[in-house]
């Protein structure tokens, strides 16, 4: 178990990775940590957002919709390989997913298949959203994946974590399919070698 790096902490990680960082408003203090604690945290999750263009992509994941408040994710990550830091806390990104594979990601092990949304994920994940429309056409730059590497390592480098501490929505939440574009698998070796 481990306790959310601070964010100062947080920003350190992605700047040491060699990542473009750029911080959104106050976002140390946009959280929805109202709604319940932020922690223990056991690994990061990755997401695509369904939107075009930078700008917008990083207002709606920062503020939300009437549907669902920001923020929405930790940092966007847009095509140029920007990582927009829009929250700090718990954030509406996970939501309720399978306690098969929580207890999977704690033990850093390969994951079980999503049958049950039981477990707020909100409380135990770090999260990435990825500017793309997941249509499985939309492309993925490698200034974005290369940036989506780093973001995951740089985590899971500061908490001492493995490759198996990444996920994507898809593996957390039956009837989820981002990322899609690229395969969590093949996500998972690069940052293996990231980490090495």
């Amino acid at each position: 178990m481990a306790s959310p790096l601070s964010a100062s902490d947080f920003l350190t990680a992605l700047r040491a990775e060699g990542l473009e960082v750029v911080e959104v408003g106050d976002w140390r203090h946009h959280h929805r940590n109202h709604k319940g604690p932020w922690g223990p945290v056991h690994g990061v999750m990755i997401h695509h957002t369904v939107t075009r263009g930078s700008a917008r992509t990083v207002e709606i994941c920062r503020d939300g919709h009437p549907g669902l408040p920001g923020p929405l994710c930790h940092g966007v990550i847009t095509k140029d390989g920007t990582v927009h830091l829009v929250g700090y806390g718990r954030a509406n990104h996970a939501g309720l997913g399978d306690d098969d594979v929580l207890r999977a990601v704690i033990a850093e092990k390969a994951l079980p298949h999503d049958n049950e949304a039981n477990t707020d994920g909100n409380r135990h994940f770090y999260g990435f959203e990825c500017e793309n429309l997941g249509d499985g056409e939309d492309p993925w730059p490698e200034a974005q994946l290369i940036a989506i590497q780093k973001a995951a390592a740089a985590i899971c480098r500061r908490h001492g974590w493995t490759q198996w501490s990444v996920i994507g929505h898809l593996e957390w939440q039956p009837g989820k399919v981002d990322p899609r574009g690229f395969t969590m698998a093949w996500l998972r070796e690069r940052i293996r070698d990231r980490l090495k």
